[in-house]
């Protein structure tokens, strides 16, 4: 027996947050439980303790949407092996698991209200667009084909895989967007295959109804949800391996081509994005000592030598800041901040004599993220852009859709992307002022305007429709608040006057608790019916094609990035990842790489598979 496998289950399993989740919801059941008068006023037949609790769930769906969201989170942080369901399958299992208990054992259907469901999705439809918005129309045309290529080749061969094969086999409807829905872990194409449904685009067979439709794309979507999750890791992680490449040496090469260092930081908009941290640059003091120091301005300075930027300029006892973009004389103590070793190796040889002058040295350091709002630094090297107009700045960190990615000298920047800086307040707000964006500091603003203009123009929006063969064809509610998200993002990039980014933590919320939410709602209605769905030899073809449209795409798509394109296997990798929409696959490419740098290839795909994916899940519900 491997005794440290269960050791380690055991340490997952009984965590303290589990524990918790546990005590603190056996809590509420013990005082659910502890009257039966609940029970006798909803008029139940059921009066034991146990029935009580299912009779209470039935008629407060409060408690039943929050204690499925309670349970299922840390149900799906339960990792073995490197392998979890996630909070959103967490959630799902739960969910059903109540429903469908209540229904067995007690009689006892529930039905959560549908308005809970649609708010909660377009919430977070919008935020995926908000997410993916400032790549979807960026990057492309800078070396960005390939990745859009690649894209293509994944969403699109996943979705003849998924609906040819539900074809096939002639499987109810439902079935095909669910089976896309799991292959490709994008919980929302169940939400734009119901909108489907509601809108009236899709005629259901004779004794079907929406809540059928809705169990069968939740059948579809689990079993292919969980075997996708395990096995596209595997395959993405172990594709160099498999075609005889060394993972850790195609990182190395990849970095050689950027350059190198990186480290961990918190998310734009989130605790801790703020703090500076350990830091490799330091500020001495010195004095000017050489002669061709002399009539050099601070800013001829930082030209010659941008790895080092004069802070501030003590001449006979008077203070001049660098703003103010001094000439230097002979004498003078300055304050230069620049990378520790190059001033401790560098500084006496080329400045003068290091001194102890605690007033040039006395700087606060403020750490800002800053939006990228302009095209015209779109495509230049974060080495240029230094360069250009990086005076006294250090580079943290630079994120795109919310993703960290390596900031190596030759990494590419792009419009939407966050870069976040160290240095002066005032060399901080000249560069956002440059980048056409504003300084991003820890923040809880409640974007509650533009999320409610984007929301009803996207819901108006998808509601048009066209009929094409006789069949209408609409975006869809849940398609349309996803394109005002998209478009709202991209265009406030462009014009931070108006807001600028959203932070990525209350955009990251608002996705979160929108998804699993609606994906509550979904459990509760569609429980007493997902049985009905796994009948006959239904789960097999759910595994079979589950399994091709989540494997085969990726194997695709490398094939025609490593012999075709001759791209390097780990950026290769992250692309990959980012065409499946799978952040987990992107972290076992870095894990296999030993290196950040799968995550430069990550981002332009999951931009562009974000949508279309949705878009092929509609189409495959309409025409199922």
């Amino acid at each position: 027996m491997d005794r440290p496998f269960f050791k380690k289950i055991r340490k997952r399993v009984f965590s303290t947050r589990f524990l918790i989740t546990i005590g603190f919801t056996a809590f509420l059941l013990i005082g659910i439980m502890s009257t039966n008068t609940w029970a006798k006023g909803l008029g139940t037949k059921h009066y034991s303790p146990i029935a009580t609790v299912f009779a209470y769930l039935g008629s407060n769906m409060f408690v039943f949407l929050f204690l499925s969201l309670s349970l299922g989170y840390p149900l799906g942080k339960i990792t073995i092996k490197g392998v979890n369901l996630g909070a959103t399958a967490g959630t799902l299992i739960v969910g059903i698991a109540l429903s469908l208990t209540a229904f067995m054992a007690f009689g006892i259907t529930y039905s959560a209200p549908g308005l809970v469901s649609t708010i909660f999705l377009l919430m977070f439809m919008y935020a995926i667009g908000i997410k993916v918005g400032p790549q979807f129309f960026s990057g492309i045309a800078r070396g960005g084909m390939d990745f859009v290529v690649i894209g293509l080749i994944v969403a699109i061969s996943n979705f003849l895989i998924c609906f040819i094969g539900a074809k096939l086999v002639n499987m109810a409807p439902g079935y095909g967007a669910g089976i896309i829905s799991g292959s490709y872990t994008i919980t929302a194409v169940m939400g734009v295959a119901q909108s489907a449904v509601a809108s009236g685009a899709v005629t259901l067979p004779q004794g079907m109804t929406a809540n059928t439709v809705g169990a069968n794309l939740a059948a579809g979507y689990a079993i292919s949800y969980v075997l996708s999750s395990i096995f596209t890791i595997l395959v993405i992680k172990y594709l160099p391996v498999v075609c005889g490449i060394d993972p850790v040496q195609a990182g190395r090469d990849a970095e050689a081509s950027f350059g190198a260092g990186q480290g961990e930081e918190a998310l734009p908009g989130t605790f801790g994005s703020s703090m500076e941290g350990v830091s490799p640059m330091d500020i001495r003091a010195y004095k000017v000592e050489h002669q061709e120091l002399v009539g050099q301005s601070i800013e001829d300075l930082f030209h010659k030598n941008p790895h080092a930027a004069v802070y501030k300029v003590l001449r006979d006892d008077k203070l001049i800041d660098a703003s103010d973009n001094p000439k230097l004389k002979m004498g003078d103590i300055i304050g230069v901040r620049g990378f520790y070793a190059g001033l401790i190796s560098e500084g006496e040889k080329t400045l003068g004599t290091e001194v102890d002058e605690p007033r040039v040295r006395n700087v606060m350091i403020e750490v800002a993220d800053v939006h990228v709002g302009k095209t015209k630094y779109a495509g230049k090297t974060v080495e240029h852009l230094g360069r250009q107009i990086g005076f006294g700045l250090y580079v943290k960190a630079l994120f795109r859709q919310g993703h960290p990615i390596p900031h190596l000298p030759k990494t590419i920047i792009e419009v939407g992307d966050v870069i976040r800086l160290a240095g002066p307040e005032w060399c901080v707000n000249m560069a956002a002022k440059k980048f056409g964006g504003r300084p991003i500091l820890e923040s809880a603003i409640t974007e509650t305007t533009y999320l409610a203009i984007a929301m009803v123009l996207g819901y108006l929006v998808g509601h048009f429709s066209v009929t094409l063969g006789g069949i209408p064809f609409a975006l869809g509610t849940s398609a349309g608040c996803m394109v005002a998200g998209i478009l709202f993002s991209w265009w406030r990039t462009r014009n931070p006057a108006f807001g600028g980014p959203m932070s990525e933590g209350a955009r990251s919320f608002m996705q979160d608790i929108g998804l699993n939410l609606f994906i509550g709602v979904l459990a509760a209605n569609v429980g007493p019916k997902i049985l009905q769905s796994f009948q006959g030899t239904v789960v097999i073809w759910i595994t079979v094609f589950g399994l091709l449209g989540a494997l085969v795409p990726p194997i695709l798509a490398w094939i025609y990035g490593l012999y075709f394109r001759k791209m390097n296997p780990a950026i290769l990798q992250g692309a990959v990842a980012g065409a499946r929409n799978h952040t987990p696959s992107m972290k076992a490419a870095q894990e296999i790489c030993q290196s950040d740098i799968p995550a430069v290839g990550y981002p332009v795909p999951y931009a562009i598979t974000s949508a279309l994916v949705l878009i092929l899940g509609y189409l495959t519900m309409v025409l199922s």
